[in-house]
């Protein structure tokens, strides 16, 4: 079996372990928080002088479910349905599966966080190999402490920053929803114009609150690189600079790959605030209205897809890192 395939297997593995464990601790969790949308409005009906028999059918008929049995009988059926890919029935969307609530949600945050995310990133390493090379002048100096403020502004700090300087003092930008009302929605120049309007205020975000830690990691790293004995090789034998500087990149980005894909796969569950903010309706969102509303399977549900999106990301960054990196598949083959 080559390295890579027994790596795959072990993070297989381990991943189902820990959605398994995930699933049953946020089950018994989210139970256990006070108020029940469905208890309530079961004694709603009862108030109203409704037999409580003729209340609880009446409640299952409004959310599409009840439900039956002790804790541990609801857990069993609970992780029977996941196996099926059944997460049960959103309570605040009544009717509505919770992989249907999630998916319209999830289409709501990919998209522009991976832009962000990759922006920040490519803008990020360019800054980092300047900001190293020119470590002492200016301009290094200059792009190092940029990094370091963005670093330490927090995302919620950033987005109501643009707020105030794209929608109140010069206002161009709409900062509330996904597209304009008034646009029908569709494959349309003046609905997609809309979209990607309302789109760059959250992208901008993401990609200004990440870019800090991308230009200050890519700086450290070739800092590093330049004190390898291979370049100070490749300068005593004459080799062209664009050469040395491409040697240089490409040894220094290695380890930012895996940061990459770790922070695709946690950036799901990060966009709270900003959707909160700019009111987005994406995962964070749907997770805010969830807890709101007392929907258990909604936020299990929301709880598991932020799990296994973090531990895809920790399979394909040790995967991509053992493809690019000759180093770790010849140690592996050895051991």
């Amino acid at each position: 079996m080559t390295v890579i395939a027994r790596r795959l297997a072990g993070h297989l593995a381990r991943g189902i372990v820990m959605i398994l464990v995930v699933a049953t601790v946020s089950f018994f969790i989210v139970r256990n928080i006070p108020g029940d949308p469905l208890a309530a409005q079961v004694e709603k009906y009862v108030q109203q002088g409704m037999d409580p028999a003729a209340a609880a059918q009446a409640t299952a008929v409004m959310y599409g479910f009840m439900p039956k049995g002790t804790l541990w009988e609801q857990y069993a059926d609970y992780m029977t349905g996941l196996l099926r890919f059944d997460l049960g029935v959103s309570v605040i969307n009544p009717g509505t599966p919770v992989t249907d609530v999630l998916i319209g949600a999830a289409k709501w945050t990919v998209l522009p966080v991976l832009i962000g995310t990759l922006l920040s990133f490519l803008v990020g390493i360019v800054m980092g190999v300047y900001a190293a090379i020119k470590r002492t002048g200016k301009l290094g100096d200059l792009l190092a402490i940029s990094g370091s403020l963005l670093h330490g502004v927090p995302q919620y700090v950033l987005a109501l920053l643009l707020v105030v300087i794209f929608a109140t003092l010069i206002p161009i930008l709409p900062t509330d929803g996904v597209a304009d009302i008034l646009f029908e929605p569709g494959f349309n120049a003046a609905y997609i114009g809309s979209l990607v309007e309302h789109a760059v205020l959250p992208v901008a975000t993401y990609a200004l609150s990440a870019y800090g830690g991308w230009i200050l990691a890519m700086k450290s790293s070739v800092v590093t690189v330049l004190g390898d004995d291979f370049i100070l090789a490749s300068e005593l034998r004459g080799m062209k600079r664009s050469i040395i500087f491409r040697y240089i990149a490409r040894n220094a980005i290695l380890p930012l790959f895996t940061i990459l894909a770790l922070s695709l796969g946690t950036l799901l569950g990060g966009a709270v605030f900003i959707e909160r903010i700019f009111n987005y309706p994406g995962l964070g969102l749907m997770l805010i209205d969830s807890i709101n509303g007392r929907d258990y399977a909604l936020m299990g549900g929301a709880f598991l897809l932020i799990t296994v999106s973090v531990i895809i990301a920790n399979i394909v960054a040790d995967l991509f890192y053992t493809v690019i990196d000759p180093r770790v598949r010849s140690g592996g083959e050895a051991a």
